[in-house]
């Protein structure tokens, strides 16, 4: 089931990087982006992450909460959060929970072999908890820009 521009996000509860409950539903009068990235360290996701981090202030100003999702743990995010000195939750979904609700779990295809994986997408989502714009295509050197433009 593919969500939709005007749909409800599903709600979640999970961890982040410090093992800090993250509810979604927590975030209601806020504008959330809640962005899916494959792999913590990797150069797309780091350039990605660092492009919200150098932009934090101006994505404050405009009224967001950044939020991070990736199947790695806690540990993981940690070490990755640490590394790059970011300033936003990266929440844990190990049980791949989020990933199918937000259905960017998908078939992948790198050098003729397929395997299932995390699909870069972006959602924002509005102080009433509905989806106000979905991107696909990540820019992840410029993605602060695309979210605030």
């Amino acid at each position: 089931m593919s969500l939709n521009v005007g749909d409800p996000a599903p709600d979640f509860t999970s961890t982040d990087q410090n093992g800090n409950q993250v509810k979604l539903s927590d975030y209601r009068g806020k504008k959330v982006v809640l962005y899916f990235y494959p792999k913590d360290d990797t150069p797309g996701c780091t350039a990605q992450a660092c492009s919200l981090r150098d932009n934090y202030d101006k994505l404050l100003a405009a009224g967001y909460v950044v939020l991070g999702v990736s199947v790695d743990d806690e540990k993981s995010h940690q070490k990755f959060s640490k590394k790059f000195d970011l300033p936003f939750p990266l929440v844990a979904d190990t049980s791949h929970q989020i990933v199918e609700a937000y259905d960017v779990w998908k078939e992948k295809s790198m050098y003729g072999r397929n395997f299932m994986g995390i699909v870069r997408t972006t959602f924002l989502i509005d102080e009433n908890g509905t989806i106000a714009e979905i991107i696909t295509k990540i820019d992840t050197q410029n993605h602060a820009e695309q979210i605030l433009t």
